[in-house]
């Protein structure tokens, strides 16, 4: 089982990452993605690994569900709706725009305290109608907005001081490096700057791993439990509509999953079983299938992974080719010299 004691931080060196995914077109491989995948049991022990599981790596958005429990632990008073959006990476739809407005209204605060940076919603679609309608950035419109405003209410509620709560050094963000390392079973190995301006803590692949975990496997009631089942129950608040990770939760029973930018995907099933997945050069179109693949290496029933096989290649407006994990990682794809596709 896991265990609550806290290993040494992972070592910063470049990662000895492996080919997790094949371009292939027209049955000759055009194009190699290389990275991490690591696959735990329910015991925490490692039934599957590629690539570099240990090296020191950054999360990034994939580590939102782990800094959401720091938030309820250090107080947040949200469920539901809500506590998914604390945990989100969102697609700036007007439900997440009010979602976030309304966390802030509850604790007393406007738009004008957040400080996260402004953009764009992320969702395409949304993003072009928000051009159309000659909107401009917005802290709001800005994906990591729920979980900033959720920052701030627990500000609110500590009593600590707002206008510096993304300083490293603040109470908050020192609260939710206590629980990276409780969580992950690991020292945290270096902190930086995520692209919304928060702290962002380094661990491993295999220490997010084994966090995801912590998470699903927690008793009922725990912060971890109230952060798990807002996020599967309100899938679409923690993403959008039409995301992957939305439709991961809806294809696999109990599962909760997030990814991040840079080719960063965390998932787990609620007896413990997880997977997390790097892909080197952050791209989503390997990031996706080569999830699926090491989910299926956990025991997931690969009849519900089918849509997430990736995407085809289009080659005059028809099927060529596609993104493949490589065979190490899925046994069951076919040698490239016998598939023209």
């Amino acid at each position: 089982m896991y265990s609550s004691s806290v290993a040494d931080a992972p070592l910063i060196r470049e990662p000895l990452h492996a080919p997790v995914a094949h371009l292939i077109r027209g049955g000759v491989v055009e194009g190699i993605h290389y990275g991490s995948v690591v696959v735990l049991d329910a015991d925490g022990g490692v039934r599957f690994q590629l690539g570099d599981i240990e090296a020191a790596f950054y999360p990034r958005s994939a580590l939102k569900p782990v800094q959401a429990v720091a938030l309820v632990r250090a107080g947040l008073p949200l469920d539901g709706e809500l506590l998914s959006l604390a945990a989100a990476s969102h697609s700036g739809e007007e439900r997440h725009l009010a979602g976030s407005r309304h966390i802030l209204e509850l604790a007393g605060l406007c738009e004008a305290d957040l400080r996260n940076v402004r953009d764009l919603p992320f969702d395409p679609v949304v993003r072009d109608d928000w051009i159309r309608a000659g909107r401009l950035p917005s802290r709001l419109a800005q994906n990591c907005s729920g979980k900033h405003s959720a920052m701030l209410y627990v500000c609110k509620l500590n009593g600590w001081s707002l206008d510096d709560y993304l300083d490293p050094g603040h109470p908050l963000q020192q609260a939710i490096a206590e629980i990276v390392e409780d969580l992950t079973a690991q020292h945290i190995a270096q902190v930086t700057v995520d692209g919304c301006g928060a702290p962002l803590f380094s661990v491993s692949l295999h220490g997010l791993a084994r966090a995801a975990a912590r998470i699903t496997t927690a008793a009922p009631g725990t912060p971890e439990a109230r952060v798990a089942d807002a996020t599967r129950e309100h899938a679409e608040m923690a993403s959008g509509s039409g995301r992957d990770v939305a439709a991961l939760m809806r294809a696999v029973p109990g599962l909760l999953t997030k990814d991040g930018f840079e080719g960063v995907q965390v998932a787990a099933l609620p007896d413990g079983r997880s997977v997390a997945v790097k892909i080197a050069d952050g791209a989503d179109r390997a990031r996706v299938p080569v999830t699926a693949a090491a989910l299926a290496r956990a025991g997931v029933d690969p009849a519900a992974l089918t849509e997430f096989a990736g995407q085809p290649l289009l080659g005059g407006g028809r099927p060529v080719g596609r993104v493949r994990p490589v065979r190490a990682l899925d046994p069951v794809i076919p040698s490239v010299t016998h598939s023209p596709v």
